[in-house]
Formats: structure tokens, sequence, C-alpha cells
């Protein structure tokens, strides 16, 4: 099979030699944690089937079993009916490959290099460089990926990226492509248009795992869904067969978690924190005021630089402007100094920005507050990390409840909710939270809105860059950026079609 060769096509009756993947009775512990617990899935060639479940319910490990990474410790795996072929990486990669909600590009590599890295063509013992261009061209003209092969991976947006993922996984021959939450960090349009590709690639013949905290791509997306609880598989359905409500209860457990919103009216007082005429690379001429205990939204688009503005206020993002709290100027782009003034960041990309996966979760949770109040000799003791991580851990309901282990070995969620114990164990004045729910489950959103809820009853000042309107909700009221520079402002009390027209643009009048 050649580079630009894609997966086996589908046969009628199940495909060649089955199912592309079969899980049968897996279980996976680490440690004396059970991740997965005698679970079954079946993935049948030419289909898209959905695995959804809370954070923690065990999906990541289901894709370190499918990858190679994890090694069942009991049942078994097959491809298209065949044992895996443990220590054969290059063979593996033949069966399965995994596209990340953060793409694994290297961003000083051009698209053509990205695409053949570790298997470049050669001629006379050296790098064919215009054979790279021609393979790479046939790659990204198969797969319909409309960027050129020398343009820098650095230069691409998040859904070029995503579906040059794709093109490179198919271009090994991979017959199982996972989608591992493909959409968080894409806005609706880009959404559809990702959708649009994968189902180009579905017609021809690819066969997709497909996991996601949103539903609504799920039922779009999907022929047969999979859901996991606790480690344990719950149930698989056809699609038409089930509804989102019943996904939930089976992913849940119980009945849906209430919607949260702000706990008090219109905050009314004195400024706390005054943001001036704030520029950036994405954004230009903020104002903003907000007040002790007043949840404040930044709505917009992801391409509206209001990611960049939360994190420029939280010093990680370059500007220029002008940052008061509490009457002190807080220096531009500079973390340190914006939480030595009390502005502690949640950034947008936990891995890059937000903790250190090798390091366990006490010390992550410690990292921030023990830089304001280092203990002797510079550090935090071992007291203080282990205080900070059992107070975080039952408020943020962490799984497992374990503080000794590295901050990379818990699921998405359950990182995000270590972010914010960083965070909030600084006992900040100002709490930015840039995209605070972008992938985790709907159980999990709902203790993170509330702790943002908990932090401004305490009397914290809270800012949320998000385009979720769940994550709007809670806010006392909303500013919507549109090209880099504040649009609107709207009170509490929208309706989403009223918020999502201001947002897209497309706002009409009426509320």
């Amino acid at each position: 099979m050649t580079a630009t060769e894609g997966p086996r096509p589908a046969k009628a009756g199940g495909g060649a030699g089955g199912p592309v993947a079969e899980l049968t009775s897996i279980t996976k512990w680490f440690g004396a944690t059970l991740a997965l617990d005698s679970v079954d899935l079946v993935v049948r060639p030419g289909r898209a089937h959905g695995l959804v479940g809370r954070n923690g319910a065990g999906k990541s490990t289901v894709v370190g079993v499918l990858t190679g990474l994890h090694r069942p410790d009991a049942g078994a795996l097959a491809f298209r009916g065949s044992p895996p072929p443990y220590g054969a990486p290059g063979r593996w990669r033949r069966h399965v490959a995994c596209v990340y909600q953060h793409p694994m590009l290297v961003p000083s590599l051009s698209v053509g290099e990205n695409l053949l890295l570790g298997r470049m063509p050669r001629r006379g013992g050296r790098i064919d460089w215009r054979g790279v261009r021609r393979r790479a061209a046939e790659i990204l003209e198969q797969w319909d990926v409309r960027v050129t092969p020398a343009t820098l991976a650095g230069d691409l947006d998040v859904e070029q990226a995503q579906l040059l993922e794709i093109a490179k996984a198919l271009s090994h021959g991979s017959d199982l492509i996972i989608l591992d939450e493909p959409t968080a960090r894409l806005d609706p349009g880009a959404a559809a248009r990702l959708f649009d590709g994968v189902q180009r690639l579905r017609e021809a013949g690819a066969t997709f795992l497909f996991i996601s905290h949103y539903l609504h791509e799920v039922f779009d997306v999907c022929d047969e869904v999979t859901v996991l609880r606790d480690g344990r598989r719950i149930a698989t359905h056809a699609i038409s067969d089930v509804t989102p409500r019943r996904l939930v209860e089976e992913m849940i457990g119980d009945t849906p978690p209430p919607a949260t919103t702000a706990r008090t009216g219109p905050v009314t007082g004195e400024p706390r924190l005054r943001v001036t005429g704030l520029t950036g690379e994405r954004f230009r001429g903020v104002d903003l005021a907000a007040a002790a205990g007043e949840i404040v939204g930044i709505a917009g688009l992801v391409s509206s630089g209001r990611s960049q503005i939360g994190e420029a206020v939280g010093g990680l993002e370059p500007a220029a402007g002008e940052i008061v709290l509490d009457g002190a100027r807080v220096p531009l782009g500079r973390v340190d100094a914006a939480l030595a003034h009390g502005i502690a960041l949640i950034p947008r990309d936990r891995h890059r920005s937000g903790m250190v996966a090798g390091l366990r979760l006490e010390d992550n949770v410690s990292l921030a507050e023990g830089h304001l109040r280092p203990g002797r000799f510079g550090i935090v003791g071992p007291r203080r990390r282990r205080e900070a991580a059992e107070r975080y851990i039952p408020a943020l309901d962490v799984r497992p409840a374990r503080r000794d282990l590295p901050a990379g070995s818990f699921s998405g969620g359950n990182q995000q909710k270590i972010v914010f114990g960083r965070a909030l164990a600084t006992r900040p004045k100002v709490l930015v939270a840039v995209e605070p729910t972008a992938g985790v489950d709907i159980a999990s959103k709902a203790t993170l809105l509330e702790v943002l809820n908990e932090a401004a009853a305490q009397g914290t000042t809270v800012l949320v860059c998000s385009d979720d309107l769940d994550d709007l909700r809670i806010c006392h009221r909303v500013l919507v950026v549109r090209d880099g520079r504040t649009a609107a402002e709207i009170p509490a009390g929208w309706s989403d079609g009223h918020l999502v027209g201001e947002i897209e643009g497309t706002h009409d009048g009426d509320h």
C-alpha cells in the first residue's frame, strides 16, 4: 500500500475479517484504580461509532487500549479478527490512528513534512524534496484537505490542522480513525465544515470512532453509540433508537443536573478591575470594568479575539493598554506580575499553560500558590501541598481522588479541575476563566460553573471568556467581541437566539 492509499474499503456483510476493531471483556487496572471493567466494543467497517461518558468514565483508557498505549490486564483486543501487533508500531498504525483535540503537528515544519515525517522519499541517500511535495499534494488532494504542502503547520487554523491529522492517519492506511473531541476548539461553522470533511471520508470507506461531550454532534455524525460509566459499558444503541435524554441518564446514572445560572442579580458598587484600551495581536481598544463579586462574560467566535483578551488580562498574552486592580496598575504580559496583584488565570490550553503533566496532583495545585507564598528555602513544604490538594479534590470532585498521581494520568475533565484548583489556591481577587468547560462532560461542567459562582459569592471578580452558552448563563452581563472589538454588552436574561445573533453578527434587533 502506498502513502496515498486509504483504508481498506468496507464490504457488504460486515467487511473483510469482520469488525474493524473489537474489544471483548477488556479490564484495565492502574494501581488500585479499576479503569475498565469487562468492557465490550465493536466498531464495524464504514461506520461512525460514538463513545460517550463523563470524564473519568473510561473513554481515554479505551483509546489507550485501541492505540496500543495500554495493554489490558484481561480480555481480548482484535483488529479484523486478528490479535493486535504488540511491539510493532508500524503495523499497529495500519489498524488504528487517533486524532486528538490538540493537533500533534510540528509547527515549525511544513504541511508536507508533517504528512510524511519518518517516511520521506529519498534519492541518492538524500531526502527527495520534490518527491515530498508531490506525494504530499497527492494525499491532500485525495482527502480534499485544502492547504498547500509548503504551508507551515504553525500557520494552520485548528480546523485545517484537524483535517490534516485525519489525512495523515488515512495516508498510513489506518482502518480506524479515532476522533477525540475534535471540535472542542472549533466554532460552530468550523465544526460543520469538519463534519462535512468526515462525511466525505466516510463515503470513501473510512471508519471512525467518535468521542464527544456534545451529544448533538454524536447524533449528527454517528450510526451507533456506546455509553461508558465508571469504567463499564452501560449500553450500545443504534442512533435511530435512542434519544439524547436517554444517553444523559445512562452517562450520569441519574437525571441531568440543573442548569447553572448566576446566583445573584446585577452587582453594584465601584469597579475593582478596570481595563482600558487593551490591544494585542487579535484585539484592540478593549475596555471593561468589573466589581467585586461580579461575573462578566467575554463572548465571541473562536476567531474574535475573546480568548486572547482573557489571557492578556491574566498576563499570558502580550498586550498594550492599562489594567488597574484595586487602584494599582498591573504590568502587562507577565503571568507572575498578574498573580502578584491578585489575578489568576485558567488558560484555554491546559496542556501548554495550565499544568505540568508529569507532576503529581498536589504539586500542580500548589504551583502558583507556592510562587506567591514560598516556604522555607523557596519551596512549598509537603504539609501545605497536601492540605491544598485535600481542600480542592473534594470541592472539585476530582476522580480518582488521589493527590499522589501525576496530573497527566487523569482524564481531560479531571485535568481541568486540577487547573481550577491551581488558580483557586492563590485566593485571587480576579479569576479569569478562558473556555473553562471545553471538552468536559455534563456533570463536570455543572461542577466547574458552580465553582465560579461560589468564587463570585465570596467576592472574587470573575471573567468568563467563551462562546458556550452554558458558560455564559452564570454571568451578570456579557460583553460580545467581534473582530477584536467590543460590539455589544448584554445583561443577564438574554435569549439564546439573541446572544448567538450578537456573537455571529446576525442580530436583527429582536430580543
